[in-house]
């Protein structure tokens, strides 16, 4: 192990990385707060200001991905459909296998420029998470309760706000409803056998009311639907604390541009295609198995340095501060005010892993076993 990769792995680095993202957070919520009125004057300001301070969150886990653990992203596409990337609306539809599978959508959107505009179909529970959440309430995200008939108008309505969003941005959609696991999935193919449906080895059963709605609330706004697959070499299981210890890894994703146009408009015959979509899904998977690569070539896009420098940033400012009062602390000797800045230190660390317990696979919901065991749409 490398001095670089042994200070990657202390308490202390991880401790200054998670008080840097947890105060400049709850800044940017604050200052998020503060564009409440100008929502009164000119919705459209409004959005783009909370564009650009959402990216001042979201952009950090990204320079923990790419540039802490250094973590390589390669993109299999198209490269007639390349150009159009970040030119565009587009619907994304990524498997959901991995605890930061989201965090390398996220760089994606960041080397193509939208990061700070795109949105996702999130749990209700979510909005609750300070930062990440609060941060998301501004940004228009479209939050859902997993109830159906709540979901149906409330996904709808937000969906249709977006009609007039002024800059582009990809919506994200996990169509597998919960991360795959191996107890998920075996309930999964237990309604897809039921239901007289092929069954799928590497993702759960698509749930298509969902992508149903978004598509039809979303048709002359995206221009095409992104078929994302992701996977990792050397079958590597990632984890954010394995990014927060700088441990690089490898990730591989193949993305397929399909035209909105080409997704038909009655629910049962968009249910089908869907269901056709996540075969073809599972046969991309199988041949990575198999060959250790995606089909198609490769046009990555190189990683961008806003990332860095809007983390160098924030670093800086809330950084210097805690150093003074670090040193006026220790200058004082206030055993009583030391020992109170220990417990607000430990707060903040605290703090920082149970938001990235929320990740962790083996405490995903149970919902794929609670929906499969019910129906599946």
């Amino acid at each position: 192990m490398g001095l670089l990769q042994f200070l990657k792995s202390q308490f202390l680095c991880h401790l200054i990385m998670c008080y840097v993202f947890l105060v400049s957070g709850l800044i940017v919520n604050l200052i998020q707060i503060c564009t409440l009125p100008l929502w009164l004057v000119s919705k459209q300001l409004a959005r783009k200001i909370n564009i650009r301070l959402a990216y001042c969150i979201a952009s950090q886990m990204v320079a923990a991905l790419e540039w802490w653990s250094g973590t390589e992203c390669t993109l299999y596409t198209d490269p007639k459909s390349y150009p159009l990337y970040g030119k565009e609306n587009a619907i994304v539809v990524l498997n959901h296998s991995f605890e930061i599978d989201f965090l390398c959508g996220w760089t994606f959107c960041e080397r193509f420029g939208v990061l700070g505009s795109s949105k996702v179909l999130a749990k209700k529970e979510l909005a609750y998470v300070p930062v990440i959440g609060w941060m998301w309430y501004f940004l228009e995200i479209v939050f859902c309760k997993r109830k159906w008939e709540e979901d149906r108008t409330t996904v709808a309505q937000s969906l249709q706000k977006l009609r007039d969003y002024p800059e582009n941005y990809w919506f994200l959609l996990y169509c597998e409803g919960t991360r795959f696991t191996p107890k998920k999935h075996q309930f999964s193919m237990q309604v897809a056998e039921s239901k007289g449906l092929p069954k799928l080895k590497y993702h759960l059963l698509p749930r298509t009311k969902g992508f149903y709605v978004t598509v039809q609330n979303l048709r002359g706004t995206a221009a095409a639907i992104y078929d994302s697959t992701l996977n990792f070499r050397n079958s590597e299981v990632p984890t954010l604390l394995g990014i927060l210890n700088g441990k690089k890894y490898h990730a591989d994703l193949y993305v397929r541009r399909i035209p909105l146009e080409s997704v038909p408009e009655d629910e049962a015959e968009c249910a089908a295609w869907l269901h056709k979509l996540y075969q073809e899904k599972d046969g991309f998977q199988e041949q990575y198995a198999q060959t250790g690569r995606f089909p198609g070539p490769i046009v990555s896009p190189p990683r961008r340095p806003w990332s860095l420098i809007n983390w160098l940033f924030w670093s800086c400012v809330v950084l210097y501060p805690l150093g003074l009062l670090i040193a006026q602390l220790l200058s004082s000797g206030a055993v009583l005010t030391i020992a109170a800045a220990v417990v607000v230190c430990s707060a903040v660390s605290m703090g920082m892993r149970w938001m990235i317990g929320q990740t962790e696979i083996d405490k995903s919901s149970n919902y794929g076993i609670k929906a499969a065991a019910l129906n599946n749409n």
